[in-house]
């Protein structure tokens, strides 16, 4: 294990990059194996998580290679994609390790495969819910088995896939996508009702590719397709990343940190707006536009946070970012509520749990509630050893939080921060002044 000690800094400036957007990293590999002709994704993010669904495609027969990528920076993958029914029956057990988005959107692909796959994945991965995908994919004709608790390992064996109208009882883009991928091998459309939108990165690209999805308010149509074709990509910077640095430009006095050429998708700058009710001085600059997805330069500086509610339709906007936002909150002039935020009970880790015990233990006033949180501010912070179970914005959270806490915070397993930001800590290193 990587351990990793942070001590208190005066002052964070400068300007940096994010890595590659994890959710359009996995994207743009699924996309890319299915198309036909070649695909090539710069600025791809070389975390565990996507280098996983790379491995999954190369053991299906598909020819990926990776060009100048490098964990800190990112790099070039080249896919060249089969077409849509050009998978191979996989040798052996398909891995995903951490990765819920491989596990939960490939279902969605091998659910149109004429062949039985099995996915499994590591210790907490095989913990996490998978019924809430396997249901509509069952729905629509997929033959699929589970082991006990609804987890991992899954075998599907895929076939012929029939249209159907659903409604989604959870707002969730893994499932969303999941159902979109396995729609382009259906009879006929499948239409989903959202109860609120959720990251529709697999909309925009797919369109890219040469699909079919509308989408109308909370409601999307997705299309059968012939083929798809590959495409060039340039991902933009991870929001959820610049997630980390936004909220340490905001809390460590007298910083200012730019952070360029961030994606700013709409349905990803929840945390942008939450902030900015909060009082913060946090702008967005020289935004531009690739393939449908928008990004930006973001920029953080110092504020006086007052507290904010959280809840409803904005949840699934900055579901990811809550850990660090909650981190902010710790400092906020009141008390802040999380609600509707359920979800986070069934990502890497329980995240209301883990949010919960471990800013108590670096002495926030906080408690759980059974949907969210509640955040009493401003209290100091005071170093402490943290365990993140294999939650890697655990890990990072409190690696933020040690900037503005008295003393040193050891983080036991710094290593699970390569999940989703390779580099991490060598750029808050960077910007110490």
């Amino acid at each position: 294990m990587m351990k990793a000690v942070i001590t208190p800094v005066r002052q964070l400036i400068g300007e940096t990059a994010v890595p590659g957007d994890k959710s359009i990293s996995h994207r743009g590999v699924m996309l890319g194996a299915i198309a036909k002709g070649t695909t090539r994704l710069s600025h791809f993010l070389a975390g565990e998580d996507c280098l996983n669904t790379i491995k999954a495609f190369q053991g299906m027969g598909i020819d990926i290679r990776m060009e100048n990528i490098e964990k800190e920076q990112g790099g070039t993958v080249l896919i060249h994609g089969k077409g849509l029914h050009g998978l191979k029956k996989p040798a052996g057990v398909i891995d995903v390790g951490n990765s819920g988005t491989t596990a939960r959107l490939l279902s969605g692909i091998l659910a149109g495969q004429p062949f039985s796959s099995t996915i499994t994945g590591d210790e907490s991965m095989r913990k996490r819910p998978m019924a809430r995908v396997i249901e509509p994919l069952s729905r629509m004709g997929a033959d699929i088995r589970l082991a006990a608790g609804n987890t991992l390992p899954l075998t599907i064996q895929g076939g012929r896939l029939k249209g159907m109208e659903y409604d989604m009882p959870v707002a969730s883009a893994q499932v969303k996508s999941a159902i979109i991928l396995a729609a382009l091998y259906a009879d006929s459309p499948v239409v989903l009702r959202q109860p609120a939108r959720s990251r529709n990165h697999t909309e925009v690209m797919l369109r890219h590719f040469g699909g079919r999805v509308d989408e109308k308010g909370k409601a999307v149509t997705a299309f059968p397709a012939e083929e798809l074709y590959g495409q060039d990509i340039q991902i933009p910077g991870d929001i959820s990343s610049a997630a980390f640095f936004i909220t340490a430009g905001l809390l460590v006095p007298d910083s200012r940190i730019i952070m360029k050429g961030v994606g700013i998708n709409p349905t990803r700058t929840g945390i942008v707006d939450v902030y900015k009710q909060m009082g913060a001085k946090v702008r967005i600059e020289n935004i531009n536009s690739s393939y449908g997805e928008p990004a930006g330069d973001i920029i953080a500086e110092y504020s006086t946070l007052s507290p904010v509610d959280i809840s409803g339709s904005i949840i699934p906007r900055l579901i990811d970012e809550i850990p660090v936002i909650a981190l902010a909150a710790t400092q906020a002039h009141g008390t802040t509520v999380i609600r509707d935020a359920a979800e986070l009970k069934v990502k890497e880790s329980n995240r209301i749990d883990m949010i919960v015990r471990t800013l108590r233990a670096l002495g926030a006033d906080i408690r759980a509630a059974d949907d969210g949180m509640i955040i009493h501010g401003p209290t100091p912070l005071t170093g402490s050893i943290v365990t993140c179970r294999m939650d890697h914005r655990i890990a990072m959270m409190s690696a933020i939080a040690g900037l503005i806490a008295e003393g040193e915070t050891v983080i036991t397993d710094g290593e699970w921060v390569d999940i989703s930001f390779p580099g991490f800590f060598e750029i808050i290193q960077n910007l110490r002044s």
